[in-house]
This record gives structure tokens, C-alpha cells and sequence, in this order.
């Protein structure tokens, strides 16, 4: 059976128990939403949303563990079987002047009223609890049949009530690999869209990029969010990487830094999102830092700093957006130290200070990081037996050595502590930290320092020359 001919779908056991507990109080109950949506595709879902002509004070009287998750929107959510239903009564609504949520919330009569309010075409159908008889009024399984996100109606009234609503298009557009259809497409960038879709909050858009990012190909959202103008709206410093050239005669890049940027996130992984943001943040300065030369009668072009330009932007964007100050960081960290170059002739003592200016934790995501920038040089993977692939895997061996040799990669691996310079007669304070640093650099070049007693005589050394008549 293909989708269009798709009638029924399955309906879990629990929901039909659900099910008989509104029947047996003389009210009706759907599955709707994103479920049914993924249920046609034959994609599993987890999350539930029921709709019913029971009012949520109905509801509770049903069921003895209901929250009031929306009560004002007429929704409550059903704790029961293990599951968690969130359960709305059949509505429309009137007025959207905070451009999120209805000014009036109206209870319906029907199952086909209700889907009337809804977003997209493909999230427009019901499913019967009982038998999974699928209610479609609006064509929603022929446009997923197609891969058509379609608004209910007319796409500029339903942009005009929710200003998340073109931001879920553009997300639901990479998630799914849809297309969005030409007129829904066309009232994404309408100024007055554009000015409603202004009006949400960065959490609710940083939420939907993440989304985003999430997606198997996150530069198919990208693109939709840079084409819109809805990028500009969040994202105010990406607009300069568009038409950002990089190519030069070394051959280095296929694209502009834009485009570099969205074809990096498709080279991250996809279940790591501070890589993802870190391949999306990490070349955003480039423009900035630019310049060029001619050599030998060739323009060659150079970005020399712009991973620091890039961090500070990356904070900038991510601060706005409301991050964590933990993402942040560790971002705006892992944007800056991208550009590492290892070579074979470096040093054990060089490895071991790379180590400790990473972060022995950072590392597996920071070279993730530079394999998703050498995919966006080109869009082209970076394979297994190849010079970048090769070089990492060396240079992955080189620290797991250094690593298993238990040299000391922070100061509280030293064989001395503060402690132990105070018993030394070194008076504590600054002076104790500035002869720690001292003594863990030796031990960085020379692991064979780090005993008690070596580094006992060597700190006795440091204090009386350089800090005992200070």
C-alpha cells in the first residue's frame, strides 16, 4: 500500500486502553500530530498527543494523574500506562497579538474543526484510538507522499497567528528531507512574516536550530533559514560569510565561507551538537580577518587570526541565543584552537603540551571539528586511508602514548603539591602557584622530574634564586 493509499495505522495497546476509558465516559479521543505524521512514514514515535471533545476538567475527572500542562489552552497531560499524553480538547482559536499564543481559545465540536487550526497539512490528520482509521481533511497524506510541507489554508493567515511556525517549516524541511511548497515557500520571506517571526523568543528559535543542527543535513535547514531572512533575525553576524571568497589557485576551497560553514555541519556528527555548533561557528570571522596578496602573478588568500575573531563572534551569537555558559565555552574553545597543525617531528613534550592546552576531554570533539571543516572545503567526506585521515589516526596514536604514560597533563598531577612547598619553607600564597607553574612546565618537557624528591630540590633551586629576597 503506498501512503496516498494509506487508510489505517497501527495504534499501541495503551492508547487503546486510553481509549476505552473516554469511550466508557461518553467522549471521544484521536491521536494527532507529529506521531501520525511519523506513524504514515513508518518512522517509530514516542511522544503522544491526543485530542478530545472532553474539556480538561473532564479529563481529570477521567484519570487520576493529569497535570495541567496548558489548562488555559485547553491542555492537560494524562500520566498513565508508563506514558505521558498531552491531551487537548478540541479547539479553534482567535486572535494571535503576542504572535505564539491565541488571544481566545474556542472548544470545537469535531475532530476536522480542531485539525483546521493546525500548522502544515502533513500534521493535519487524526487517527482514530480505537480502530486507527486516519482523518485526513486537508490532504496531508498525499503531500507526505509527495515530501510537501503545506500550510492548512493560506500560509501567510497561518504565519500571521504563530511566528515559530516559519521556523518549524524550515526545520521540518532538513529533518524530513520535505520540500516546501512554492506559496508556503514565498510567505516565509514576506515582510510581515518576517516582522511576526521577529517577535518570538531566541530560546524558542535557539531550541528549533538545535533541531536544526540535529537533522542528518543540517545545510538544507541552514540555507532555507539564510534564504528566508530569518538567519538575519537570530544570527546577524552570519551574513557577511555570503559571498566571502576563499578559492584561490592552492585549491584549498570550493565554496564561500557561507557555504563552507553550512557543508561543515553536514560533515559533523550528527548526535554531537557542540561539534555541529562548533563546526557551524568556526570560520563565522573569516570575513574580518581577510586579505589577500599577489604571488607570482596570483591572488592568494589569507585568514590569518580568524579563529579568534570567530570565537569572540561565536560567544557573541551564542550569548544572544541564551546558551548555557557550559556550551558557550566549550564552543567558542573548540572554534579557537581549530586550526592546530601536527606534524610527525613534533616532540613527546610538544604532544604533551598540546594535551594540556586542549583539554584531554576537548580532543575527541576537536578533531571532529577539523573533519567536518575538511568535508565543507569541498562537501566531500574525509575517507580513511586518506592525508588528513592519516594524519589525525598518527596523531591520535602519538597522545594516546603520552597519555598512557601517566606524565603529569595538569598541576594536580604533579608529584609535589602546595602543601608540600610550604613544608619547604616557601611562604604560601601567589609565590606558591608561580613555583607550581615552573615546576609543571620542567615536568611537561621532562616527565622523568615528576618525584617528590626531584621536584623538592628543584623548587628549593627556583625559590632562593629567583623569589627569597622579593
Amino acid at each position: 500500500m503506498s501512503l496516498t493509499e494509506k487508510t489505517h495505522i497501527s495504534i499501541p495497546a495503551e492508547l487503546k486502553k486510553v481509549n476505552e476509558l473516554f469511550t466508557k465516559n461518553g467522549f471521544k479521543a484521536f491521536l494527532v500530530g507529529g506521531a501520525v505524521r511519523d506513524m504514515i512514514l513508518g518512522n517509530p514515535s514516542h511522544d503522544w498527543d491526543l485530542a478530545t471533545n472532553a474539556t480538561p476538567q473532564q479529563v481529570m475527572e477521567i484519570f487520576h494523574r493529569v497535570i495541567p500542562t496548558g489548562i488555559a489552552h485547553g491542555t492537560v497531560t494524562i500520566h498513565i500506562f508508563g506514558l505521558e499524553l498531552e491531551t487537548t480538547t478540541f479547539r479553534t482559536e482567535a486572535g494571535y497579538s503576542d504572535g505564539r499564543h491565541p488571544d481566545a481559545v474556542i472548544y470545537a465540536s469535531t475532530i476536522e474543526e480542531d485539525l483546521s487550526r493546525r500548522d502544515f497539512t502533513m500534521n493535519a490528520i487524526a487517527a482514530e484510538l480505537s480502530t486507527g482509521l486516519l482523518i485526513d481533511p486537508f490532504g496531508g497524506i498525499q503531500d507526505i507522499h509527495n515530501k510537501i510541507i503545506r500550510t492548512v489554508g493560506n500560509p501567510l493567515e497561518r504565519f500571521d497567528e504563530d511566528g515559530l511556525r516559519p521556523v518549524r517549516a524550515i526545520r521540518f524541511a532538513g529533518q524530513l528531507g520535505f520540500t516546501i511548497e512554492s506559496e508556503t515557500l514565498k510567505a516565509l520571506s514576506n515582510p510581515s512574516v518576517l516582522k511576526k517571526t521577529a517577535s518570538i523568543s531566541v530560546e524558542r528559535f535557539r531550541d528549533e536550530f538545535c533541531k536544526m543542527l540535529s537533522s542528518s543535513t543540517p545545510s538544507i535547514s541552514l540555507k532555507l533559514l539564510e534564504q528566508t531572512g530569518i538567519m538575519n533575525l537570530f544570527i546577524p553576524e552570519f551574513a557577511v560569510c555570503r559571498n566571502c571568497s576563499q578559492s584561490d589557485t592552492r585549491g584549498y576551497h570550493d565554496f564561500d565561507v557561507a557555504d563552507h560553514l553550512f557543508y561543515a555541519c553536514d560533515g559533523a556528527p550528527k548526535d554531537n551538537l557542540v561539534v555541529r555548533l562548533s563546526a557551524f561557528y568556526h570560520d563565522i570571522g573569516k570575513p574580518e580577518a581577510r586579505f589577500s596578496e599577489i604571488v607570482d602573478g596570483a591572488e592568494i588568500i589569507h585568514f590569518h587570526g580568524h579563529e579568534s575573531i570567530s570565537a569572540k563572534k561565536a560567544q557573541q551569537s551564542m550569548r544572544f541565543l541564551k546558551f548555557s555558559n557550559e556550551m558557550i565555552d566549550a564552543v567558542a574553545h573548540l572554534v579557537k584552537e581549530h586550526m592546530f597543525f601536527y606534524e610527525s617531528t613534533w616532540s613527546d613534550a610538544a604532544v604533551r603540551r598540546f594535551i594540556i592546552r586542549i583539554g584531554l576531554e576537548n580532543i575527541d570533539n576537536l578533531f571532529a571539528v577539523r573533519l567536518a571543516d575538511i568535508h565543507g572545503m569541498h562537501n566531500v567526506p574525509v575517507v580513511p586511508g586518506s592525508p588528513s585521515w592519516n594524519n589525525l589516526e598518527e596523531f591520535e596514536k602519538r597522545i594516546a602514548k603520552v597519555t598512557k604514560e601517566k606524565t603529569a597533563l595538569s598541576l594536580k598531577d604533579l608529584a609535589l603539591s602546595g602543601t608540600d612547598l610550604m613544608e619547604l619553607g616557601i611562604p604560601k600564597g601567589k609565590l606558591i602557584g608561580m613555583i607550581l607553574k615552573e615546576l609543571f612546565e620542567t615536568v611537561t618537557d621532562s616527565p622523568e622530574m615528576n618525584t617528590k624528591e626531584k621536584l623538592s630540590a628543584l623548587a628549593k633551586n627556583i625559590y632562593t634564586k629567583k623569589y627569597q629576597d622579593m
